[in-house]
């Protein structure tokens, strides 16, 4: 069960990190196509933006992966120590904890011996600390992860706004984008087990005002320039 909610959690992140990739890489070709009509400029903007999203995202994920690892590592070990040091009161913790879930007081000291001599420290961290020994967080897994997501999220506006004619390169980037922020959001919420149309709203209106702000001071500031 465990591994598949790591995996659901897994998908999500990745829906995210796409969802992160479609919208900040829009708002700077959509801003740059709205100063410039040269491709060139706005191919490059689009490019500079999406390796240095991928990077920042890979980057953050894994500091911050690195640091639940740690954490968890860390409470596995000193888990380890309780379970040397003083197997009585562990035993008598771990009864306590099978007992606050609703079991009788006999049965969870029945459970916790059982469990004990089974293997204790597998039952104490499963029971006390909800980690997996065998799964824990992969730091370098989570920033491929990341990047890879933010990557292909980014190529979709990149690829979008360079295709069609000059005069058409915004609004088929806009609706582009909302479409995918409209399917992005319903993956989410369907991960999460969340209400569909309350996500997917809160992803396009946000999307929408991110194109629409970007547009604008790309306008200004290439009439400005100019």
């Amino acid at each position: 069960m465990g591994s598949v909610s790591s995996k659901l959690n897994w998908l999500r992140a990745g829906v995210l990190g796409a969802n992160d990739g479609i919208v900040s890489t829009a708002g700077i070709v959509v801003g740059v196509a709205a100063a410039s009509a040269s491709p060139g400029p706005i191919l490059t903007a689009g490019v500079a933006g999406l390796v240095a999203g991928a990077v920042s995202m890979a980057l953050g994920e894994y500091v911050s992966v690195s640091t639940q690892r740690d954490t968890e590592r860390a409470l596995l070990g000193q888990e380890r120590r309780e379970l040397r040091d003083d197997p009585a009161a562990e035993l008598d913790e771990l009864a306590a904890l099978y007992e606050a879930k609703g079991l009788s007081s006999a049965t969870a000291r029945t459970v916790a011996e059982e469990l004990t001599d089974h293997d204790a420290f597998a039952a104490h961290v499963d029971v006390e600390l909800g980690i997996d020994p065998t799964d824990l967080t992969n730091p370098w897994q989570a920033a491929l992860s990341s990047a890879v997501s933010f990557t292909v999220g980014a190529l979709l506006p990149l690829i979008a706004i360079l295709l069609p004619p000059h005069s058409l390169r915004i609004p088929v980037t806009v609706v582009a984008v909302l479409v995918a922020l409209v399917v992005t959001g319903a993956a989410s919420a369907t991960l999460g087990k969340a209400p569909r149309q309350r996500a997917v709203t809160r992803n396009v209106v946000g999307g929408g005002l991110a194109l629409g702000i970007t547009f604008v001071i790309g306008h200004l500031v290439g009439a400005a320039v100019a």
